[in-house]
């Protein structure tokens, strides 16, 4: 049986040299996935007989002698991303029996570059949460300790990744549900710009910051998955013409990346704000090894750094809000029962169909947009992120790339933060000013704290992907971070 730890390229040179087949890659993991997610999770449902039937494809197009990164590469989709006739609930009752009538953009890229579905991983619902304890259909535990979250949205992808229950996985950031769960997993894990990767099938939380990205063992993985991803998709208004040429090079030269006088910034309000001394030891540690690869360091300043947090409250309720409308128990998805008029079908439905945190924020951005108030919170909110968006394009006037924690801490206990809903958004306040400028960025490995994982988080100017995958790549050439395992 493979190593379930193998990365992308390693599972390649199996693969291609036949000395492992695709069906037999697969059959490997569903007997880890039995035997493990009971434990942790991950998944919410496999997709076993058309993941068979993909590997055996795939098996068959090696022996023709095709040769293609991904072919017969093991993954699991967020379950936040439509898969033709299968069921994709968003971790939410709303959609228990929802089955999606076409393929998100992502499914269709990654199906075409020949990769194994697995299966939906487990998500906050509606991607709302820090934690992946408000799935509908139970939390997710994190590979490290099992007491603990594995952060969230994205949480399931993460967990699946470093429990080595898929070799990569889809995700969504829209203020950081990549960037945490990867850090709090051990795992790597970039928003892209936003733009690059089509939001097309993937069901929205906020349009404006929603974003589809990728968790994977190393930047290497993420940039092999990201390459297929990425492009231009006329079903996107938001997808941007900009071409893929710089992550085609990335790879051709195989992860390297000149990094000779490549100028990286401190952020000081991050490091301030940094309260664990491990942490901050851990950061310097990376700071210094990537002096060593010949990059150079210096302090910049973001000062609205700490407005994100409400400013990015404020926008994606306030999206959430009108997004959510559309789950009215008439068209789709979930309908109360015994309702004698079209107001008490829309109560009973959301009531019953949607969990406390998701309606919590649906009240807020409904408060937020109300008459009277939508000036004192949507508009302001707005021009603190036009504020944090130009601090950001200052501070690109001179370095290069930001290197920051990706979070506040190592994994939280289970239940810790369920009771205090500030102390849980607070989670988010080292990714959440990225997100709102709409700036690429990565979380990698960097260290542990009393054997749980630590992030480095890297953010560049739009459009610097293969920048940061290229600076990550770099680092984990140099260190062994990211190939720790938990003790399962």
């Amino acid at each position: 049986m493979p190593d379930p730890y193998l990365d992308i390229r390693e599972l390649r040179t199996l693969l291609d040299g036949g000395q492992c087949s695709a069906s037999e890659l697969v059959e490997a993991h569903f007997a880890r996935i039995e035997h493990i997610n009971p434990r942790l999770g991950c998944y919410l449902r496999l997709h076993e007989q058309a993941a068979r039937d993909a590997a055996a494809d795939a098996d068959a197009r090696i022996a023709q002698g095709e040769r293609s990164p991904l072919l017969g590469i093991p993954i699991a989709h967020k379950d936040i991303f439509c898969t033709k006739g299968e069921l994709t609930t968003c971790g939410s009752k709303i959609l228990e029996h929802w089955r999606a009538p076409y393929d998100a953009t992502i499914v269709e890229r990654l199906a075409q570059a020949g990769v194994v579905v697995l299966g939906k991983s487990n998500m906050d619902e509606f991607a709302m949460g820090s934690s992946n304890e408000n799935s509908a259909y139970g939390p997710v535990a994190n590979p490290w300790d099992e007491s603990r979250v594995p952060g969230g949205s994205s949480g399931g992808s993460a967990a699946a990744v470093a429990a080595g229950l898929a070799a990569a996985a889809t995700a969504t950031d829209t203020g950081g549900s990549i960037r945490q769960p990867a850090s709090l997993c051990g795992v790597t894990g970039i928003r892209p710009t936003y733009g690059r990767v089509s939001r097309f099938g993937m069901i929205a939380f906020a349009s404006s910051l929603d974003q589809a990205g990728v968790i994977a063992r190393s930047a290497y993985d993420v940039a092999l998955m990201l390459r297929a991803m990425a492009g231009f998709d006329t079903r996107d208004s938001t997808s941007n013409e900009r071409g893929v040429e710089d992550l085609d090079d990335l790879i051709a030269n195989d992860g390297a990346l000149s990094s000779a006088n490549l100028r990286i910034g401190l952020p000081r309000e991050y490091m301030d704000a940094l309260k664990s001394a491990g942490y901050a030891a851990t950061l310097d540690a990376a700071r210094c090894e990537l002096e060593s690869l010949g990059m150079r360091f210096e302090d910049v300043s973001l000062p609205s750094t700490f407005a994100a947090i409400p400013a990015y409250y404020v926008l994606a309720c306030s999206e959430a809000s009108s997004n959510l409308s559309r789950f009215d128990g008439v068209r789709y998805g979930h309908r109360g029962e015994d309702a004698e008029s079209l107001e008490e079908v829309y109560r009973s439905s959301r009531s019953e169909g949607f969990g406390a945190e998701v309606k919590r924020r649906i009240l807020t951005g409904t408060y937020c947009l109300s008459y009277g108030y939508y000036d004192a919170y949507y508009k302001k909110a707005m021009r603190v992120r036009r504020v944090i968006r130009d601090e950001f394009a200052r501070a690109f006037e001179s370095v290069d790339v930001l290197l920051t924690p990706s979070t506040p801490g190592i994994a939280f206990k289970r239940g810790e933060l369920a009771g205090d809903h500030i102390a849980m958004y607070q989670q988010d306040c080292f990714t959440t000013p990225a997100a709102l400028a709409g700036q690429p960025c990565l979380s990698m490995p960097c260290g542990f704290d009393g054997g749980l994982p630590l992030g480095a988080q890297l953010i560049g100017p739009h459009f610097s992907d293969a920048r940061l995958l290229g600076v990550a790549h770099a680092f984990q050439q140099a260190t062994d971070h990211h190939r720790q395992r938990p003790a399962l």
